[in-house]
């Protein structure tokens, strides 16, 4: 496993182009699957995720052209079915969480669909009962072979259904789109996530020929059709990186300049930070963070303490309260942060904690941070990842501390943040990568 070496305390300062939205990515790759017709996507961030899908997708016969940096043509015109009951399918899928993505399309197109039970972050109990609940409304006849943790769906034919999602799950409802979408008659989801990436494989979907309406809702109604086509795709800057360069740049006290960020794809991100006192500025499609001495937490109206919580979209995105947990550790106020979605997201605090920074985890799913204003910097020590979002935190940790830190197990951070280390340096970080 490799680790980052991290000499904090310096300032950053120039441009940075997000990468591609890895969870969007992880979506509209699976999609490929539900056409035998090419299929053209640019902005693919280079990342592990993203890599070991493709790698997974080659396995299962899909052809992989890549045309460019970042820019992938794909064609699932001779899938190989059997791999799917292979011992090799079985250990790169249970490795990757995104690969429950492709069991909507191969249900829709093939009548039959297995995973074994998803890996990815270890931040909580991440349920499937949404994706599999929804296929057997559709019709399919659900199986798991508890032996091997392996789930299957089989159906003679899809179709519609109007359903109630138990939850608004982002990769339950686009896996559900993606199997209704080529199911016979109409398909109405309740609670739909509604979140940028659903939108856009939506939109993607539309563009093959799908009959999707409601784009951008939480009821979304699918016509069924009997076939779809090629299209070409685009995906958007990723909206967690974005808000992870906020971070980084309010905790070096660094002016920072990120480029086409797409601003009505960010809901709640810029304004979430700005009530933690950070100064955004939009010019054009870029935001810009100015360095800044000392930022302030806002207060509720009566002057109660503010609380950060994750919710649905537009809602604070789960994914970036890691990151807006760190910020505070040195912001001038107090908040509570309040993960609502995963119980054990919140446990690197303690790493925080061995820094310096004041945080009091009042449960599995809350924490108080009182902000200690640059006072007293964090200081430097030896950490190890244990999931994406507390990785970066962590490094964002690092660069504002005093000293020289070293986090281990970086392959997760390397999991969702593009050459990360290469990024950091072109804006003056000092950070090493090492064996």
């Amino acid at each position: 496993m490799g680790s980052f070496q991290i000499k904090g305390g310096q300032k950053l300062r120039g441009s940075i182009i997000p990468q591609g939205a890895k969870n969007e990515a992880l979506q509209v790759i699976c999609a490929v699957l539900i056409t035998p017709e090419p299929v053209t996507i640019s902005n693919i961030p280079d990342i592990r995720d993203v890599n070991k899908l493709i790698d997974l997708l080659a396995g299962l016969g899909v052809k992989v052209q890549r045309r460019s940096p970042g820019e992938v043509t794909f064609q699932a015109d001779s899938i190989q079915l059997d791999y799917l009951k292979s011992p090799e399918f079985k250990e790169k899928a249970s490795a990757l969480r995104g690969s429950i993505m492709i069991v909507g399309p191969l249900l829709a197109r093939f009548g039959q669909g297995y995973i074994p039970k998803p890996g990815g972050d270890k931040i909580g109990r991440r349920r499937l009962d949404t994706h599999f609940q929804g296929f057997q409304q559709l019709g399919a006849r659900f199986r798991y072979e508890e032996d091997e943790s392996f789930y299957g769906v089989e159906a003679q034919k899809l179709t519609g259904a109007q359903m109630l999602l138990e939850e608004a799950s982002v990769s339950g409802t686009s896996n559900l789109v993606l199997a209704a979408a080529r199911a016979h008659g109409t398909t109405q989801l309740y609670n739909a996530a509604c979140e940028p990436y659903v939108q856009q494989l939506c939109h993607m979907l539309n563009r093959m020929g799908a009959r999707i309406k409601g784009v951008g809702s939480n009821l979304l109604t699918i016509e069924g059709v009997s076939e779809l086509g090629g299209t070409e795709h685009r995906v958007l800057p990723d909206m967690i990186e974005i808000g992870s360069w906020i971070g980084m740049a309010a905790m070096t006290r660094s002016e920072i300049t990120i480029k086409e960020v797409s601003h009505p794809d960010l809901g709640m991100i810029p304004d979430t930070f700005r009530r933690m006192g950070i100064a955004l500025e939009t010019k054009g499609n870029d935001l810009l963070v100015p360095a800044q001495e000392h930022y302030e937490i806002s207060t509720f109206i009566d002057g109660s303490i503010l609380t950060i919580a994750d919710a649905p979209w537009p809602g604070f995105t789960p994914d970036l309260l890691s990151i807006a947990l760190v910020v505070a550790t040195q912001a001038r106020g107090s908040v509570l942060i309040h993960q609502k979605m995963f119980e054990s997201r919140l446990f690197f605090v303690d790493k925080l904690i061995d820094m310096g920074a004041q945080i009091i985890l009042c449960d599995p799913h809350r924490a108080t941070v009182i902000g200690m204003d640059h006072a007293a910097p964090l200081r430097a020590t030896t950490m190890t990842s244990p999931d994406i979002r507390a990785g970066i935190s962590l490094l964002i940790a690092a660069l504002s501390a005093d000293g020289v830190s070293t986090i281990h197990n970086i392959e997760q951070i390397d999991r969702g943040y593009q050459s990360i280390d290469e990024r950091l340096r072109r804006l003056g970080a000092n950070i090493v990568r090492t064996p």
